[in-house]
């Protein structure tokens, strides 16, 4: 359900999610694009987990860049009244988990997502459709 507007580049997230979790899970997807992250993949797991409902997967190509898709996340998110229970990893940038309870976020360096290929583990989990009012000009073109 989008508002009339949909030229608008700022598309707000509770504008296209049907519920709390939904709408956590794809600002945390917005959050990330807007850091340019790369190969974003937001998996609905409520049928087939019982300790989340989403997971938000992606890549930097830098841990410095792992470190700003998790900053600009937690901002985002902070904003939006959600809770970061906890965070993993940010130091070392190299794979950083961030669990909201209801969504837990994952930012991988490229060859870390590979090895650890969360998306084959959880094959079985149906893909959140990432509306394409996300991307605006400066998104990465491998999303």
């Amino acid at each position: 359900m989008k508002t009339a507007d949909s030229s608008s580049s700022s598309t707000s997230v509770s504008t296209l999610a049907q519920e709390p979790s939904e709408k956590r899970a794809l600002a945390c997807a917005k959050a990330a694009i807007e850091k340019k992250a790369e190969h974003l993949k937001v998996l609905d797991l409520r049928e087939i987990s019982g300790f989340t409902d989403y997971f938000v997967i992606c890549s930097g190509t830098s841990d410095r860049q792992v470190q700003a898709i998790a900053d600009s996340i937690s901002k985002d998110l902070q904003t939006e009244g959600a809770e970061l229970l906890s965070m993993e990893g940010y130091n070392e940038g190299r794979w950083v988990l961030m669990d909201f309870g209801d969504v837990v976020v994952h930012i991988f360096l490229d060859a870390l997502r590979e090895y650890y290929d969360l998306e084959a583990l959880w094959a079985d989990a149906p893909q959140v459709k990432i509306p394409s009012e996300f991307y605006g000009p400066g998104a990465s073109r491998l999303n």
